[in-house]
């Protein structure tokens, strides 16, 4: 098989069409998720601590001078990203317990009674050919 066949029966299971889907989809919820973060959610909170945008808070560890850009550690960004990541994950979380809850249950097959043992089967031929005479 050659390496061009392999890789066209590689790329058209249904796994991998599922999951290129599923990735194209959870990319673009992630950019609504951190535009609603960014724009909607850290404002009002950064205004209910003292007026704070946590995207430009940072430590200067060497100021900008010449040509030289700021050295900073920008723990701001990382909690903005951190609060991503927790409000996306909540809300994956959320819509994964609706789509759980919307599903109904498969009428699971009620089991077959399991076969008595052969001494039982035996002993009840035996009743039922007595019951006859």
């Amino acid at each position: 098989m050659s390496l061009i066949s392999e890789f066209k029966e590689f790329a058209m299971k249904g796994n991998v069409i599922d999951m290129a889907v599923g990735v194209i989809i959870g990319v673009a919820f992630g950019k609504v998720i951190s535009s609603a973060v960014a724009d909607i959610i850290m404002p009002p909170l950064g205004l209910l601590i003292g007026g704070i945008d946590f995207s430009h808070l940072s430590i200067v560890l060497q100021a900008a001078h010449d040509k030289v850009p700021e050295v900073a550690i920008r723990y701001g960004l990382f909690i903005q990203t951190a609060l991503d990541f927790t409000i996306v994950a909540f809300a994956i979380f959320m819509a994964l317990k609706v789509i759980n809850k919307l599903k109904k249950p498969a009428a699971a097959p009620e089991p077959e009674p399991a076969a008595p043992p052969a001494d039982i089967q035996l002993l009840t031929e035996i009743r039922d050919l007595l019951k006859q005479k």
